[in-house]
């Protein structure tokens, strides 16, 4: 996610928040039977109008900005603290989907002590960035094991090219048109990925052909739920181990996060 979209759902966040605080006081007369009848119950809540009340919760709010500052940060945190359980809940109850789906591509040593999975889109621009990040990480590391997810959310041409290279997986040549993919300088439309295809010498007719397989759309289907369940809402996005990373990385930090599920096994 985009550094606008954290601003943008901050924004909408804060705002729900301050209409659900102007709405408090309304919600909790309508469960007071005297104020469903027209006046409100004494010693439950106040004689005071609801119109009344509302006016006065409205303007303590304007008064004090500063509590709903507090309240959109509470909310955030729970949420966040919320996610992050989830998530890892998520990661231990679906761990071989995670990391030993058969359908999900293998790169690096397929014996390798340590996997990093990348959940990726071909068209997203900071996938592309990272795509370096991720060869140097692989070089360095001859015990890495790399699972690769197809993650199309970025428009149909991402699906094309996603479908491609579960295809080109059974000509055996993902990882070679995956990188030839990634290696793009724009973004790849059906005639880019054709041709990228071709070049590293795949039977682009044959693909053609086994990318309408049943199983493809199956395999995209469950990493998109996948990413649901671990809270990756955009890409790229990895899993070292335990630990969920969201958002493009360095080197030094894929690296620090491979030593550190080295070190927990």
């Amino acid at each position: 996610m985009t550094e606008a979209g954290s601003r943008r759902t901050r924004f909408v966040g804060g705002v729900a928040l301050l209409a659900i605080l102007f709405a408090a006081g309304a919600a909790w007369f309508a469960f007071d039977p005297g104020f469903r009848a027209g006046r409100a119950t004494p010693g439950v809540a106040t004689d005071m109008p609801r119109d009344e009340f509302e006016r006065r919760v409205r303007a303590y709010l304007l008064d004090n900005p500063e509590v709903i500052v507090e309240a959109v940060q509470r909310l955030q945190e729970r949420q966040k603290t919320a996610d992050a359980d989830g998530a890892q809940a998520a990661l231990k109850a679906r761990a071989d989907e995670v990391f030993r789906d058969p359908m999900s591509p293998v790169g690096g040593s397929s014996t390798g002590d340590v996997t990093l999975i990348e959940f990726f889109d071909y068209n997203c621009p900071y996938c592309r960035k990272v795509a370096p990040v991720m060869a140097e990480a692989e070089a360095a590391d001859p015990r890495l094991r790399i699972v690769y997810k197809e993650f199309p959310i970025l428009g149909p041409n991402s699906i094309f090219a996603a479908k491609a290279a579960l295809a080109a997986h059974l000509q055996g040549r993902y990882v070679a048109l995956h990188k030839a993919l990634m290696a793009a300088k724009a973004n790849v439309d059906e005639g880019a990925v054709l041709a990228a295809a071709a070049k590293v010498g795949l039977d682009v007719e044959r693909l053609k052909v086994d990318m309408r397989e049943a199983a493809i759309q199956d395999s995209i289907d469950r990493n998109l739920a996948l990413a649901q369940a671990l809270r990756i809402n955009g890409t790229p996005g990895f899993v070292v181990g335990d630990r969920i990373l969201r958002g493009a990385t360095d080197l030094a930090t894929l690296q620090g996060l491979i030593r550190e599920a080295r070190k927990k096994d």
